[in-house]
């Protein structure tokens, strides 16, 4: 249930559904990250991927032979990059970014086609040791996600060595059935001379895992995985085999140095990915950037300027919810509720005569014009719900359900 609004509407009292500028599949109905449209439009076509899951064939155009298609997971700790990474390649902000850990809370996708692959990044939450049930909701989020795609890219922070956070997604992925890439992100602040040392560091940590289970770098002989099935391990004998240029075992790790700020790297890094997808035809139109819902992105856009405003506490302790769009026809207005747990995080977020406020609303507006196409009213509201980070129930109405 949307928090009780006692405020009128400032422009019309129509409600407006929002018209997505990003893109939906042609099915109509949004996949799961590592399922396409399980259902074609009455009277259309459906056809099967590489891997038996329900694609719409309808209006996506034709696929040239040998194109690939699928689900790319980008997965490591909280703050290496994974959102900056996604934005880089997909060419537009999907994703909210900021210096705040955790700062993604869903796994939002981002797709990306070229003329002989369509790529769907699939943005999880940072993997981390979760303090309350909102954090063990999204780390188990990030883990369901694994076994849901067809390429695992692992992201670390390659301006570092390798700690023991890496070891332990690491360690997650071991018996992963898919193609996993390691990204050293932040390339670009490596000190001359120091890079070696550092890509060391990941290749041994990698080769510590994966060569414990009877291959290594490179491949070996075909020894049977070990370990808990966890959702994207295999339990069966040896390797999962690709179906193309691009076939590796899941013990073969390549690494990849690269910069998501820059973007050095990042076309390599994407050629090697592309290569491992499995022959299938484009899952969502050409020019599509994503299909997450747009109240979504607002809310997202919000959440983000409270993240760039505030600190202590306040950033973890914040969710936005997006009660009404109305449309009078110059302009959109947006009204939003901002959740936050305690009284005294209010009157931090309000500041003095609403100034905190209004700085939050404005930045976000900006960003919403860029998204909606056109001008934009934003009102925002601050609500306190005590605890609201260890409530099922609200988390659940939030969409943080760990699925």
């Amino acid at each position: 249930m949307k928090p009780p609004r006692d405020t009128a509407l400032p422009h019309s009292d129509e409600p407006k559904t929002p018209k997505p500028k990003t893109a939906k599949p042609k099915s109509g109905k949004q996949p799961s990250p590592g399922q396409a449209p399980a259902a074609a439009p009455k009277g259309g076509s459906v056809g099967e991927d590489s891997q038996g899951r329900l694609i719409s064939l309808d209006s996506l155009g034709t696929s040239p032979p040998g194109f690939r298609s699928g689900f790319v997971a980008l997965i490591g700790r909280p703050n290496v990059g994974k959102s900056t990474l996604l934005n880089h390649l997909v060419g537009e902000k999907v994703a909210i970014t900021s210096p705040v850990a955790q700062t993604t809370r869903n796994r939002l996708r981002g797709i990306l086609t070229t003329p002989t692959a369509q790529l769907v990044f699939v943005d999880t939450p940072g993997i981390h040791k979760p303090h309350h049930l909102l954090g063990e909701r999204l780390v188990q989020s990030a883990r369901g996600a694994i076994g849901e795609v067809d390429v695992v890219v692992l992201l670390v922070d390659g301006s570092e060595l390798a700690g023991r956070g890496d070891g332990f997604i690491v360690e997650l992925l071991r018996n992963c059935r898919v193609p996993v890439h390691v990204a050293l992100n932040k390339h670009d602040l490596v000190p001359e001379g120091k890079a070696w040392a550092l890509e060391a560091s990941y290749r041994d940590l990698v080769a510590s895992v994966i060569g414990s289970r009877g291959g290594s770098r490179g491949g070996g002989d075909d020894g049977a995985n070990d370990g808990a099935n966890d959702g994207g391990v295999d339990e069966g004998d040896g390797p999962t085999q690709g179906d193309g240029p691009g076939d590796r075992t899941a013990r073969s790790w390549p690494l990849h140095p690269i910069s998501a700020l820059s973007g050095a790297g990042t076309e390599e890094l994407l050629a090697a990915v592309a290569a491992d997808l499995p022959l299938g035809p484009h899952l969502y139109p050409a020019d599509a950037v994503s299909d997450q819902p747009e109240q979504l992105l607002l809310a997202e856009l919000i959440r983000e300027q409270v993240l760039t405003h505030t600190r202590e506490e306040i950033p973890h302790s914040v969710a936005v919810s997006i009660d009404r769009i109305v449309d009078d026809g110059p302009r959109t207005a947006i009204l939003a509720t901002v959740l936050v747990e305690r009284s005294s995080q209010k009157g931090i977020l309000i500041g003095k005569g609403g100034s905190m406020l209004k700085e939050i609303g404005s930045g976000a507006r900006l960003q919403m014009v860029k998204l909606i196409d056109g001008p934009v009213y934003l009102e925002l509201f601050v609500k306190v719900v005590p605890n609201w980070r260890r409530n099922p129930a609200r988390l659940a109405e939030l969409g943080y359900r760990g699925d």
